[in-house]
């Protein structure tokens, strides 16, 4: 039975994925990686090669059943339900709409967005959220567990991950494990820094927010921003 690690390192779709990313990879390269392995008679690739050329490529591929991708030799069920598994997740992924994204326009919606999420934690998390030009959460982020304090919120890693989602703004937010959310000098401290690294690269920092229980702080309406 051929497996992809039978073939020469730069022959095996899973390595190249790896060091040239996905989009390199042609269909049956990809299908190959979710089969795993081939027959004794055939390699992985050519078994994929085969699923492909039954169903037309991908085509009809993504409206197949088990019993038909089965009746390929070669294939067993649990082969068939790993492919028809991630056309399913690629069809989700494709029907996703920026409509569907949370907007948030006000503190309060930023608050509502992460009230149930942070105000039971017995410990601070920091979290941000990353936003598009239309306001639209596209990515939110825990940064660290622990007492804020700016030796450890470095804005670097905050502003690593605004770059790489291509973000337009973000919003951070913390918890207070008392149910107090009055912010302390540090919280004042951290929001300014964070303010003015946004501003040199780009990423607008539009509120700091603090979860207590049942109520928060915006230190854009504390005019700390």
């Amino acid at each position: 039975m051929l497996k992809i690690h039978d073939f020469p390192i730069d022959e095996r779709p899973r390595e190249r994925m790896i060091q040239e990313g996905a989009k390199s990879l042609s269909n049956h390269e990809l299908l190959a990686i979710l089969l795993r392995t081939g027959t004794r008679n055939q390699s992985v690739l050519q078994l994929a090669n085969k699923v492909l050329k039954k169903f037309e490529g991908l085509r009809y591929l993504k409206e197949a059943s088990v019993e038909e991708i089965v009746s390929i030799e070669g294939i067993g069920e649990a082969k068939a339900v790993q492919v028809l598994a991630a056309l399913e997740l690629g069809k989700r992924v494709h029907q996703l709409h920026f409509q569907d994204r949370y907007v948030i326009r006000s503190p309060e919606d930023g608050a509502n967005y992460l009230m149930e999420e942070l105000r039971f934690l017995q410990q601070e998390h920091f979290v941000c959220i990353y936003m598009n030009t239309k306001n639209q959460v596209i990515h939110k982020k825990t940064i660290f567990i622990g007492s804020l304090n700016a030796s450890i919120v470095h804005p670097r890693e905050v502003m690593k991950e605004g770059i790489k989602r291509s973000a337009a703004s973000f919003i951070c937010a913390h918890n207070h494990p008392s149910g107090d959310p009055t912010p302390s000098k540090e919280d004042i401290h951290v929001t300014k820094r964070l303010f003015e690294c946004g501003k040199m690269m780009g990423i607008e920092l539009l509120d700091h927010i603090i979860i207590g229980e049942k109520n928060f702080v915006s230190l854009k309406e504390k005019g700390y921003l």
